[in-house]
């Protein structure tokens, strides 16, 4: 026995001198988050029918955890008194020690053939051990057997978080708990739970019985039928309510279940905005005293404040997280210029603006929370009017709003629209589910870093760490949230623990296929991968050619294109590397499994165009949100993508009025102009595109006109190019474009192409 615990101690020596296997049996370790270190050894460990399981006293608890083992039962656990009583053979969770020089943060995992040593100085630490011996038994080939290994790891950051909205859909908790389930297994440690909103308040407080009894249950089954008809409430019980909610036990049953996997859940209730639901039931809260007229609440009104923490005192006795979530975004702050209880506040206490009243409410809240040894958490709005020092910020409109509160000195949580919002397309929008809008796939998601250059070297300790936001509007199953949460959640969760410089795309996608067994195995829902092809051009200025790169989400390489114009067959050329195009062509491409086409065929342009960096006169100017490429974007060659965000859709909020210049008089056969339309998050066709044409830049005549056939009620992503043969024998100089904003919404275009 004392031999063996010195072996133990000495583990790491040991097992670096046993010899490697092949870089095959290497790739059957299939691992997310990517671990720090992971080296396999000679032999195996297979579980028998029943496993002995000994755990120091601090792991005792977790060591339940391992009842999920789905190839092995587990004796019950028996408590290790001491180095050197360790048993020299099953499943051991032993306490590090600083002969160990093993992180305090960290675990280490050690497979041989007598069994397994888990070993870490805390449980939270344990039990990240614990998912790690989970994974790799839903994820190998043979679950019941384990390759000789060992396995470093600790997180990159503390905060690794999954927030889910089941205001504007409730969700019964037995899914919640699944939920909880797949966040542990990928050592997520935070769950966000956004509670209340204006479509439904979901969480029983005793003092105030109608925000469950009315405020909970809605007119309609869908957000979307909701929102658009009058926005009302029923009482419980009424044969059409829609809705629920959590009662305190449930809630406090949740938080329970949550901690024995390592995971915090922080709830979040709305305020000042987002309060529909609330005001509906408590009229006398809203600046004017009626239900759904505003949905902010009367900053100026004690009464709300005394509302406010008495909801808080309850929130906090049942959940323990450190943070307390108050929303504090998008109020619409227009009611309290005209609320005479808001203004007299404000004179009060000298505020200068309705940003600072916000403020002040934020701090309000925040003295509350402080009070009593919580901290404030709220969307980066919170910044504006000024912050405590002591409230942390969740950055969501980009990155900006984080790394404006990291150079402040303020803690931040990253949760960017750009990078994280998994209500957003993760494919093709015209081949999905509708979704509230935006284009985020896998692998934009494994792209991110939560740390931004612009924040300063000594500031990055203020980024706690970040978290993917699940809005529901459109999700009204438990289904629909897996499909647009997995695999993306997979893809954050390396992002959250595994160093930077670890982290490899293409290493990814070859663990993820194991995963996806995972994810079948627990029933989950996931987004399969899809097997529409991507043509990806892009235009060389200095070769003046086009490169052509043509993608899939499936691993292998099965895609045929064709650069005529005609239908792929799996006859057609198979696609091995990206290749060049020097005259214009259609190309069509298509993915193939056993000489069957799978999915549809995809079609793009790569002109090589007269119009090709020209200069570009803007009578109007694009909208300072969506520049894109600036004066070089309509002429540059390059066309945009799926997403109105790609840098390369150019966004208007006026008409759209051009001027190409050549420099010369050319001969002009043809224009076109796309469009983009998405109603969802207010883009639309122009109503119709006009071409004029000038030899001086002065006088221009009127060379035709294109209408628009797309309605500005069809909710689908839509493209249209709006295309123009002249007569034989025209020249010019200049032409000038016109696209009407007959919507006065976003007009996005992304390249000029002139023959």
């Amino acid at each position: 026995m004392a031999q063996y615990a010195l072996r133990l101690m000495l583990g790491v020596i040991i097992v670096l001198s046993i010899p490697m296997v092949s870089a095959h049996a290497q790739g059957q370790v299939s691992i997310i988050p990517r671990p720090s270190v992971l080296e396999i050894h000679e032999g195996k460990f297979v579980f028998p029918a029943t496993t002995s399981l000994h755990a120091f006293e601090p792991f005792m608890e977790v060591a339940s955890l391992l009842s999920e083992h789905p190839h092995t039962n587990f004796m019950e656990v028996e408590r290790i008194k001491s180095r050197k009583r360790v048993p020299e053979s099953g499943v051991r969770l032993v306490q590090a020690e600083g002969i160990d020089k093993l992180p305090s943060n960290a675990y280490r995992l050690t497979v041989d053939t007598s069994g397994i040593v888990l070993m870490a100085h805390q449980p939270e630490a344990m039990i990240n051990g614990i998912m790690t011996l989970l994974q790799l038994a839903y994820t190998q080939p043979d679950g019941g057997a384990l390759p000789a290994m060992l396995i470093e790891d600790r997180p990159r950051f503390g905060y690794r978080g999954l927030h889910l909205d089941v205001s504007r859909h409730f969700y019964p908790l037995s899914f919640l708990k699944k939920f909880i389930d797949l966040m542990a297994l990928y050592k997520f440690n935070r769950f966000h739970w956004h509670l209340t909103d204006g479509p439904g308040w979901r969480l029983e407080i005793k003092k105030y019985p109608e925000l469950t009894q009315y405020a909970a249950w809605r007119t309609h089954v869908a957000w979307k039928d909701w929102w658009h008809n009058g926005r009302r409430y029923l009482d419980e019980g009424h044969p059409n309510a829609s809705g629920g909610y959590y009662t305190q036990d449930e809630a406090r049953e949740l938080v329970a279940y949550a901690a024995r996997k390592g995971i915090t859940v922080i709830p979040e209730i709305e305020m000042p905005g987002h309060s529909e639901a609330v005001l509906a039931a408590y009229p006398q809260l809203s600046c004017r005293g009626e239900p759904h007229k505003h949905a902010e609440y009367c900053i100026g009104n004690a009464e709300t404040f005394t509302f406010l923490t008495d909801v808080l005192t309850e929130v906090m006795d049942i959940f323990p997280s450190e943070y307390i979530h108050i929303g504090g975004d998008e109020a619409n702050k227009e009611s309290w210029k005209t609320c005479a209880k808001c203004q007299a506040l404000m004179g009060k206490e000298g505020l200068k603006d309705v940003d600072e009243l916000q403020s002040y409410a934020v701090k309000q809240m925040d003295q509350f929370l402080q009070s009593n040894g919580r901290k404030l958490v709220g969307w980066d709005e919170i910044l504006e009017g000024g912050l405590s020092s002591g409230a942390t910020v969740m950055s969501w409109r980009g990155e900006q709003g984080g790394i404006d509160a990291a150079n402040a000195g303020h803690d931040v949580i990253m949760t960017p629209n750009s990078h994280l919002y998994f209500d957003y397309y993760q494919s093709d929008p015209r081949t999905q589910p509708e979704a509230i809008g935006g284009y985020i796939p896998l692998s934009k998601v494994y792209a991110y870093d939560p740390i931004p250059k612009e924040i300063a070297a000594d500031k990055t300790k203020h980024v706690l760490g970040a978290q993917g936001n699940i809005w529901t509007e459109y999700m009204p199953t438990q289904e629909h949230v897996e499909y647009m949460a997995f695999p993306r959640a997979l893809a954050l969760a390396e992002v959250l623990w595994s160093a930077q410089e670890r982290r490899d795309w293409d290493g990814f996608s070859i663990r993820l296929r194991r995963h996806y067994t995972l994810l079948q195995q627990l029933h989950v829902n996931y987004y399969r991968p899809s097997y529409e092809v991507d043509i990806a051009i892009d235009f060389n200025a200095d070769t003046q050619l086009n490169i052509i790169s043509l993608l899939s989400e499936q691993h292998e390489n099965n895609i045929h294109y064709t650069i005529d114009g005609s239908k792929p067959t799996v006859n057609s050329p198979l696609y091995s590397k990206p290749f060049e195009l020097s005259v214009p062509a259609t190309i069509k491409a298509a993915y193939f499994r056993d000489s069957a086409r799978m999915g549809g065929v995809t079609e793009d342009r790569a002109d090589l165009h007269k119009a090709i960096g020209k200069k570009v006169t803007y009578h109007t100017k694009w909208n300072d949100r969506y520049p894109a490429q600036g004066e070089a974007t309509l002429t540059n060659g390059q066309k945009g993508e799926l997403t109105y965000g790609d840098g390369q859709w150019q966004g208007f909020l006026n008409d759209l009025d051009i001027t190409i210049d050549f420099e010369r008089r050319e001969a002009i056969q043809s224009l076109a102009i796309r469009f983009m339309q998405h109603k969802g998050p207010g883009i639309f066709m122009p109503g119709e595109v006009k071409i004029l044409l000038s030899d001086n830049g002065k006088n221009f005549r009127e060379t035709g006109i294109v209408v628009n056939d797309i309605s500005k009620d069809d909710p689908s992503l839509q493209f249209k190019t709006f295309e123009l043969e002249f007569d034989a024998g025209q020249t010019a100089r200049y032409v000038r474009v016109v696209a009407t904003n007959v919507n006065q919404a976003f007009l996005f275009t992304d390249e000029i192409v002139i023959y």
